[in-house]
C-alpha cells in the first residue's frame, strides 16, 4: 500500500531557532498526490500560511510482516496508536524535490525529508536506537482498524515462562573425591 506524508515547516517564538520540523499527516496515496510511479520520495511544496510551510512527500511503500506482529499490537493498544515518520534534514534537495518546487527547497540550506514510515513500535524503537529523528502521528480510526484487523490474524503472544528463583537452582559445588 502507498502513502504520502505531509511535513510542516512550522514557525517558532524562540530566540534561538525559527521553525521545526515535524510530520504532520501519514494518508494513503492512491495516485492523486501526482505522484511518480517509482518508488523514490518526491517532495512538492503546498503553500505557505502564518504558522509556516506544508510539503507534501509521495513515494511510501508500508508492508506489514508477521514477524513485526508484536509491535504493531504494541501501536493498536496504546492509548493513541500512531504512524512513526522517519525523517532527516537533508542538504542534497534537488534529489528529493520536484522541479516546480525546488525554487522555493533551496531558499533554505537543508530540508526535512520523511525516509520511512512504520506502524510498529519494535521497528519505531530500533530506528531511535540507531540514532534516527523519528515522530509520531496521530492513526486515524480507519487506518487503526485495519491494523487491529492484521494484529488479530497474525498476532499470537508467547507463552509466558515460569523462571525458577536463584536460591532453588542449587549450588554450584566442586564433586567430591
Amino acid at each position: 500500500m502507498r502513502f504520502a506524508v505531509l511535513m510542516r515547516k512550522q514557525n517558532m517564538d524562540n530566540p534561538w531557532v525559527s521553525y521545526r520540523w515535524a510530520p504532520h499527516e501519514v494518508m494513503p496515496d492512491f495516485g492523486e498526490f501526482n505522484s511518480n510511479s517509482s518508488n523514490s520520495i518526491t517532495g512538492q511544496f503546498l503553500g505557505r500560511d502564518n504558522e509556516g510551510e506544508s510539503w507534501l512527500f509521495t513515494g511510501f511503500e508500508l508492508n506489514l510482516f508477521p514477524d513485526e506482529a508484536e509491535g504493531y499490537y504494541l501501536n493498536v493498544t496504546a492509548t493513541t496508536p500512531c504512524w512513526f515518520v522517519m525523517w532527516r534534514l537533508e542538504e542534497d534537495i534537488d534529489r528529493y524535490v520536484d522541479a516546480q518546487s525546488l525554487e522555493i527547497a533551496k531558499a533554505d540550506a537543508n530540508i526535512a525529508v520523511p525516509h520511512r514510515i512504520c506502524v510498529s513500535y519494535n521497528e519505531a524503537a530500533r530506528l531511535l536506537d540507531g540514532g534516527e529523528s523519528v515522530d509520531t502521528v496521530p492513526m486515524n480510526d480507519e487506518h487503526t482498524s485495519w491494523l487491529q484487523e492484521y494484529v488479530n490474524e497474525k498476532y499470537r503472544p508467547e507463552p509466558k515462562k515460569r523462571h525458577k528463583p536463584a536460591s532453588f537452582k542449587g549450588a554450584e559445588r566442586p564433586a567430591e573425591k
